[in-house]
């Protein structure tokens, strides 16, 4: 923890632009790289479900783009913009503010709303029996009565450059402490609120959703003037920068827009439920009730225990009394046949489901271990067969083996999956080696990539505290 009471060097970033990966480029590739902060509002895991304000705005961006969408979430502005130019990322989804320095290294849209910077301090000990004169008498409430206190800020942020601005401006020193630019944008929010320290600055739309989850926090005093909070690009990427300025264009004039802002910075008191659930990811690690269940499943199995949460989430969404069109019930989905075979009597119950779906997935994997043995692969064959059933996938190795010359039949990507797509079709379906007919089957396909994506958001917030990752987890995680 740095000390300072002079004004701030320029921002010191590592690299300048070192890659040059635009529009197309993006587009060939097939996905968005988007570099998001590590906090409460931007992307976070509820209830088993990725969320978050930048997360949402990303999701659309990407939708319009037609590419997929990959996060990283990293801490600190200046980690950021030196991941972005290092091609680590494609875009900055950060609530960053725009300022001088800054626009020396990246590209920044257009604003997404505007913001002010204020003081975070602890109201008096005895705050409830107050009236709110009372209370503005105890803390600071104008900038000049921050000579000689310590205030604590992130480095390289605009909180440190606007605290060195202020020092000059009252003619007092501010004694600014800077802390570690890897620090999590609200770990200083949750210091003040403890008692561990006594003040640091924060945007006011964080400051105030954190203020309702910790009630002793007063966020009223305002130490800036309004400033434009934008995301960030390579400056070697106008392309990019032109398509993402024209569709922030165009959804800021739409409903959709503002339902997200106020979703996340207008409704305290669903931020307030939300940050205290078991299933918060910022602050807990659990994905649901149902997590021991999981974790005694995934050990039978010898997955990581995200996997199969992912499995859960995407059958049921962790919902024991679901039941699909086709009669499928209970968290892992199993058809009432099935569910009897594997040991379920009652497929609702949440035990008796795991239970079931596990040992249907052992099946699935011995079954396809006798002719598939890179591990990744035949996870995705398990996968496939659990959703769509065993004799789909069958009949699509039937038809890769009869159609596809010298296609490998052991693996998944490119090969099987094809002639599972084209199981829709009357000369695939009628094929005398098919014996399971029509299949519409995106959905396996689709499910297989849903699963592995959740998997890999679980992998970013939840810790894995069953036993050490192994090969495969990291296999599936960069495929």
């Amino acid at each position: 923890m740095a000390i300072s009471c002079n004004p701030p060097q320029k921002e010191g970033f590592s690299s300048k632009t070192a890659v040059r990966i635009d529009l197309d480029a993006i587009r060939k590739r097939g996905y968005l790289n988007a570099l998001v902060d590590n906090n409460s509002i931007s992307y976070f895991i509820y209830k088993g479900k990725p969320m978050g304000y930048e997360y949402e705005l990303l999701q659309l961006l990407a939708k319009e783009l037609n590419v997929s969408l990959k996060i990283k979430v990293t801490s600190g502005v200046e980690t950021a913009i030196d991941q972005l130019n290092k091609g680590e990322g494609d875009i900055i989804a950060f609530p960053m503010t725009i300022n001088k320095p800054r626009k020396e290294w990246i590209a920044f849209t257009r604003p997404l709303f505007n913001t002010y910077q204020v003081l975070v301090q602890r109201k008096p000990g005895n705050w409830r029996k107050l009236n709110e004169d009372q209370i503005n008498d105890s803390v600071i409430r104008t900038p000049t009565e921050l000579g000689g206190k310590e205030v604590y800020v992130i480095k390289g942020t605009s909180h440190e450059m606007r605290m060195h601005n202020l020092s000059e401006e009252i003619g007092t020193d501010i004694l600014i402490r800077e802390d570690s630019v890897t620090t999590e944008s609200e770990a200083l929010i949750r210091k003040v609120s403890v008692g561990e320290i006594d003040y640091t600055v924060a945007d006011h739309a964080i400051a105030q959703v954190n203020a309702a989850y910790y009630p002793n926090l007063d966020v009223k005093t305002v130490l800036s003037v309004p400033q434009q909070i934008a995301w960030g690009v390579r400056k070697n990427s106008p392309a990019l920068l032109q398509f993402a300025d024209a569709w922030l264009g165009r959804i800021k004039k739409q409903p959709t827009f503002m339902v997200i802002y106020n979703r996340y910075f207008k409704s305290p008191r669903t931020s307030l439920v939300r940050m205290k659930s078991d299933y918060f990811s910022y602050g807990s690690n659990r994905l649901s009730p149902y997590d021991d269940l999981i974790k005694a499943g995934a050990k039978e199995l010898r997955w990581d225990w995200r996997l199969l949460a992912s499995v859960v989430y995407q059958e049921s969404k962790f919902n024991p009394d679901d039941e699909s069109w086709a009669g499928a019930r209970g968290l892992m989905q199993l058809m009432p046949e099935t569910a009897k075979r594997f040991g379920a009597q009652d497929p609702t119950d949440p035990r008796q489901s795991l239970y079931a779906g596990v040992r249907y997935l052992k099946y699935l994997d011995r079954y396809w271990s006798k002719s598939v043995s890179d591990s990744v692969q035949r996870l995705k064959f398990v996968l496939a067969s659990y959703n769509a059933g065993l004799s789909h996938v069958q009949d699509a190795k039937k038809l890769l083996l009869k159609y596809g010359k010298d296609k490998d039949v052991s693996l998944w990507d490119d090969n099987v999956q094809v002639y599972l797509l084209k199981k829709s079709e009357s000369k695939f379906y009628r094929d005398p080696v098919v014996s399971a007919g029509y299949c519409k089957c995106e959905e396996p396909v689709n499910y297989i990539q849903d699963v592995f994506d959740r998997y890999e958001e679980y992998r970013t917030h939840i810790k894995n505290d069953l036993f050490d990752e192994s090969a495969i987890q990291h296999a599936v995680t960069s495929n």
